[in-house]
């Protein structure tokens, strides 16, 4: 009876290393394939080491059959032609900012309302919460990876806005929607995309940016203001993709695609973690440089809160116009954030 017993363990073991065994093999032994990432944070950027860190776990689980290529600083697409990049398979894969490609995603632009964010990894979780719900079908040529929003996105000006009426005047540049909420702050946006926004700043085209703290390092943007406002109430957040182009996807095999959505999966609190951690760092950079942070009080605060809110009814009323349920993907985010403070 023994000897059975040992003859069946050691079949079964022999089965289990013989499977793992011939899946590496045959993992390893696969062609690779090739990849290349477009993204338009600067190479030292934290976000462009992530997405890096990214595609090196996506070769090494894959077992070398997957290899991708960075290419950082907007080299291989444009910014705000990186979406459109990944569907003609410019890029095999991209991450950009959803609001760069004016008017495309309507529904989502939910995401960059001024809803009162809190942290990155807060609007990171929503932003992806809201996609696994909604499943919209302006996303739906790309095959999304994951997707992320930044910490809470606040006022960086030249000179201090210590109150709303200080923003009279003010050239603030924004993207997106992120324009409606300086609008309705009383500045003036002026649409561009974040790496051009160090020289407008230092060549006095703007006064000023709408941005998550974690710029002022990462762009470099304490060097070219003076003063950030935390206007928490009325801040919003960017939407963020990483999508790869379908016909790629498509083409690769079942297990690869288990693994890298795995991956994914792992990213999205990686990402958003990473968001906060780097708003820590731009916030002690930018008070390094002799710059000053004011906290609003909690009345002026709700009061940039009440003038924001014209921006989410315009929303409801846009996307309605369109066949788009925006009350209810308006009222789910909100809900969210309520319930996930």
């Amino acid at each position: 009876m023994k000897t059975k017993l040992r003859l069946v363990g050691l079949l079964g073991f022999f089965v289990v290393f013989s499977s793992v065994f011939f899946f590496n093999l045959s993992m390893s032994d696969a062609k690779t394939v090739e990849l290349n990432y477009s993204i338009f944070f600067p190479a030292t950027h934290g976000h462009t080491l992530l997405a890096t860190e990214w595609a090196k776990e996506v070769e090494k689980r894959t077992n070398g059959a997957v290899k991708i290529n960075m290419f950082p600083g907007a080299t291989l697409t444009p910014a705000d032609q990186t979406y459109d990049g990944v569907v003609k398979g410019i890029a095999d894969i991209g991450m950009s900012v959803l609001s760069y490609t004016k008017g495309r995603f309507a529904l989502t632009e939910v995401i960059d309302l001024p809803l009162g964010y809190k942290t990155g990894l807060q609007a990171t979780r929503l932003t992806n919460a809201y996609y696994k719900k909604f499943q919209p079908a302006e996303l739906s040529d790309v095959k999304i990876m994951y997707l992320h929003g930044h910490g809470p996105g606040i006022f960086h000006t030249k000179k201090p806005a210590k109150v709303m009426d200080d923003l009279k005047g003010m050239k603030i540049r924004c993207s997106g929607t992120s324009a409606r909420v300086v609008t309705a702050l009383g500045a003036t946006p002026v649409a561009m995309p974040q790496n051009e926004a160090y020289d407008a700043l230092q060549k006095g085209v703007v006064d000023g940016l709408v941005s998550p703290i974690e710029t002022l390092k990462g762009w470099k943007f304490a060097e070219v203001i003076k003063s950030t406002t935390e206007n928490f109430g009325s801040a919003y957040t960017l939407g963020f993709f990483v999508a790869m182009n379908k016909k790629k996807w498509d083409s690769l095999p079942k297990e690869t695609q288990e693994i890298i959505e795995k991956i994914n999966e792992e990213w999205i609190d990686k990402t958003g973690k990473a968001w906060d951690d780097f708003d820590k760092i731009g916030k002690e950079f930018t008070l390094a440089q002799g710059n000053q942070v004011i906290e609003l009080s909690k009345e002026e605060d709700e009061k940039w809160a009440k003038a924001v809110k014209p921006v989410l009814d315009d929303y409801v009323s846009a996307v309605k116009q369109k066949g788009l349920p925006g009350e209810e993907a308006l009222g789910f985010c909100l809900g969210w954030l309520k319930n996930n403070p």
